[in-house]
């Protein structure tokens, strides 16, 4: 049956036909490239028949899971599975945390070209990743502390330091954790969240209570305010940026609202190098 008007099997049949059998340890001559309807569905593990009816385009619509395993069988990449849900069911699949091991060097590149804006790229679990110079300096030097300790919430609930440069502490606690807790959902990061969770509770009542209220917020713009030892009082302006493929990622990029503020952190900048 041709699959024409039937873009899911015409997608399938495509991809199945980029596949080198022999990497797979199928032999046998063919007759056309790429792999056969039955060692799919076996690498699937699922049923030749309905396999074979997905890309003529009878049964009705398949499953999530199953799609699932037809783009793993498959060796699809990220964006490719969520063009096969898309053909499939109609929305993307779900969103699957993955731990960050890094990120990409033209994006630390990004980073570094904002001189007096401090920037920074966080996961899901709001642990900080990546950073700029201007950072550093306004911020606290990420670079000098342990992985586990460059997490937002631990700094901000177990660190003194941290906390005595907040203009509102409490304001600003209550708006991390609800901002904490949406982006764990939206990155499907609920149940890797938890043993931090746990960990905050038992160290911090003030974050147990929090916690507890159940609040939601939103984390796209604002204004942070802070009494920074060397540069003073500041006021930053603060813009979230999701990035492309990575839902468990968001950069965050801080600009000084006084143009003064901008040249003391310049300035601290050149002081940290040892420039005039």
């Amino acid at each position: 049956m041709s699959t024409d008007g039937n873009p899911l099997g015409t997608f399938l049949r495509d991809r199945r036909s980029r596949l080198d059998p022999a990497v797979f340890g199928f032999s046998g001559r063919r007759r056309t490239p790429g792999l056969r309807r039955e060692e799919v569905a076996q690498r699937a593990n699922i049923s030749p028949t309905w396999y074979t009816w997905l890309e003529q385009g009878r049964g009705g619509a398949p499953s999530s899971d199953v799609l699932n395993r037809i783009a793993n069988g498959l060796m699809l990449t990220e964006p490719e599975r969520e063009h096969l849900f898309m053909l499939g069911l109609g929305r993307p699949p779900e969103v699957r945390y993955r731990a960050v091991e890094g990120i990409s060097p033209r994006l630390q590149r990004l980073l570094d070209t904002l001189e007096v804006s401090p920037a920074l790229v966080r996961t899901a679990a709001w642990d900080i990743v990546a950073w700029n110079r201007a950072a550093t300096v306004v911020m606290t030097d990420y670079g000098k502390l342990a992985p586990e300790d460059r997490n937002v919430l631990r700094m901000l609930f177990c660190n003194p330091g941290v906390r005595n440069v907040q203009h509102d502490w409490e304001t600003v606690a209550r708006f991390v954790v609800g901002a904490f807790r949406a982006d764990a959902a939206r990155a499907g990061a609920t149940s890797e969240i938890a043993e931090l969770v746990e960990e905050l509770c038992l160290a911090s009542p003030e974050f147990k209570a929090i916690w507890q209220e159940n609040e939601v917020i939103a984390h796209g713009e604002g204004t942070k305010r802070l009494r920074h030892p060397v540069l003073g009082d500041i006021e930053l302006e603060y813009s979230g940026f999701a990035i492309d493929g990575r839902p468990d990622l968001n950069m965050v990029v801080y600009n000084p609202v006084d143009p003064d503020v901008a040249e003391r952190i310049r300035r601290l900048l050149r002081e940290k190098n040892g420039r005039p």
